[in-house]
């Protein structure tokens, strides 16, 4: 007797060639129930309708397809257990060899704006999990596959082996309860609003230590499918730390804010030690890494454009940690093999970051919102008399974006769109300002001071007009801002208020 699928998905993605292979090179018999079905039969592929084969209609709109004892004892029963197989003959049932189901789009659906709470319940799926499930439970006498990435390996087990080995067969049931388990815990934070907040992931390797030799430590990935880091290729280079994808991210999360024009940043300990636009990407490499050249040594790279042959000739000539872009030519691929050490990356989405943050704390943890807000300009106030060029505004935004993630109290001096001091993590906002301008040194004449935190005294604006600095953004805010905007027109600069603040813990 012919092999039985059964076929129910939401996303078709790969479903008609999969098909077509199991029936024409495999001589699978296809059981597929709604639109997924009604897909396959326009494609000109055999199929059975769940309906038909249960003998039992669909209803209630739907909700009720797949819930049969024809169906989940095809798939529930054990080969080696007599009494099951005589169970099967018994009630007419055949043996399902691969199940091959994905869910309604729940998160998808909750993420539009201005959904319903009747619009999210409908797309709970029932007698999808309840499949995932069953047949995930019976992974030692069938398959399931839940993801489209799975189809080209399964259909190659069968091409090499006949049938699905039983370490596939494993490994596919654990995919299928991580998928229905990461479903629930959607479904279940929703209903909660929120209330209820589960973190669950899949570990991806054990990593050497933690943040010191003498904590372990393990990286996992969020959701059933790769995504950011996960999904990143390393083209070279030792295995990643620990603290290098912390760091990773930190540039991440920086280059994050420039998709236009060429930039690149360079972290050390979380912090931005250099970073700048340009136009070319090479340009941009060079402003950042002579920003600050001492503290570029052993530091993280993140680019928004492809590594040419160029950059790669400039990346090559220090020693650094992490290099991380959106792509690499082959040449340029060629000359960072000379430094075999360095790690490379390619993540095409630079763009794409988590959600919320999560930080534990004892007997529980914290979970906020990323601070991912779009800055609008427009909401922007000139509050000293002089006024802003388009120019000057421009510089302004650079400074603000680089700001926001630099460590709490944050400072950053910058001019023609590179960093050239950064005061970061300090216990007082004097002292930020204090090391940003000391080290821009005389490059601070004519240059751009950005503050995370507002300034409640004109200590820190005096300081900064007796270094040279001719434009302050911050976010404005305290019962005293006047005292600065006073010193401010006293000393002719241009200040800007935000309105935002960007702490960064």
């Amino acid at each position: 007797m012919a092999r039985l699928a059964l076929l129910s998905v939401s996303n078709k993605s790969g479903l008609i060639d999969l098909a077509r292979s199991l029936v024409t090179e495999f001589g699978f018999d296809i059981v597929s129930s709604g639109g997924t079905a009604k897909t396959l039969k326009d494609a000109g592929i055999p199929v059975t309708k769940v309906s038909d084969y249960t003998g039992s209609p669909e209803i209630l709109g739907g909700r009720v397809k797949t819930l049969h004892p024809r169906i989940h004892g095809g798939i529930l029963a054990r080969r080696d257990v007599p009494q099951d197989l005589t169970d099967l003959e018994n009630n007419q049932i055949r043996p399902i060899d691969l199940v091959v189901v994905n869910l309604y789009p729940f998160e998808e659906t909750i993420a539009k704006p201005g959904v319903t709470l009747a619009e999210a319940v409908e797309q709970i799926d029932i007698g999808g999990p309840a499949m995932l499930r069953a047949s995930s439970k019976n992974f030692a006498n069938l398959t399931v596959l839940c993801d489209p990435e799975q189809y080209g390996e399964y259909l190659q087990e069968l091409r090499q082996n006949g049938e699905a080995s039983l370490d596939f067969r494993q490994k596919c049931a654990l995919k299928g309860f991580l998928h229905t388990a990461d479903y629930d815990r959607a479904i279940a934070q929703y209903l909660s609003n929120n209330q209820q907040y589960t973190l669950t992931g899949q570990q991806i390797q054990s990593l050497r230590y933690g943040e010191n030799p003498h904590q372990t430590a393990a990286w996992y990935q969020t959701g059933s499918n790769p995504t950011g880091w996960a999904s990143a290729t390393k083209l070279q280079g030792k295995e990643l730390s620990y603290n290098n994808l912390v760091d990773l991210e930190a540039a991440r999360q920086i280059i994050a804010e420039f998709t236009d024009s060429p930039a690149a940043t360079i972290i050390k300990h979380t912090n931005p030690c250099g970073t700048a636009e340009a136009d070319t990407i090479v340009e941009a490499y060079q402003k950042a890494f002579n920003a600050d050249s001492t503290s570029a040594f052993g530091g993280i790279v993140a680019l928004n454009k492809p590594i040419d042959v160029a950059t790669a000739e400039e990346l090559k000539k220090t020693f650094l940690e992490c290099v991380v872009a959106p792509g690499c030519d082959g040449e340029a691929e060629k000359i960072l093999a000379a430094k075999g050490n360095v790690r490379v990356l390619i993540l095409p989405d630079l763009i794409s970051g988590a959600k919320e943050t999560v930080r534990t704390i004892a007997g529980g943890f914290l979970v906020q919102s990323a601070d991912d807000i779009i800055t609008d300009t427009s909401k922007w106030q000139i509050v000293s008399d002089r006024q802003p060029t388009e120019k000057e505004l421009a510089e302004l935004l650079f400074a603000w974006k680089v700001c926001k993630h630099v460590k709490s109290n944050g400072i950053i001096v910058t001019s023609d769109r590179t960093t050239l001091g950064v005061g970061a993590g300090q216990m007082n906002r004097v002292g930020s300002v204090k090391i940003a301008l000391e080290q821009a040194g005389d490059k601070a004449r004519g240059a751009f001071l950005a503050s995370d935190g507002f300034f409640p005294f004109d200590d820190s604006v005096r300081t900064a007009a007796a270094a040279g600095i001719t434009a302050i953004i911050q976010p404005g805010g305290s019962l005293r801002d006047q005292v600065s905007i006073t010193a401010a027109n006293e000393l002719g600069l241009l200040m800007v208020f935000t309105g935002v603040r960007h702490f960064l813990h």
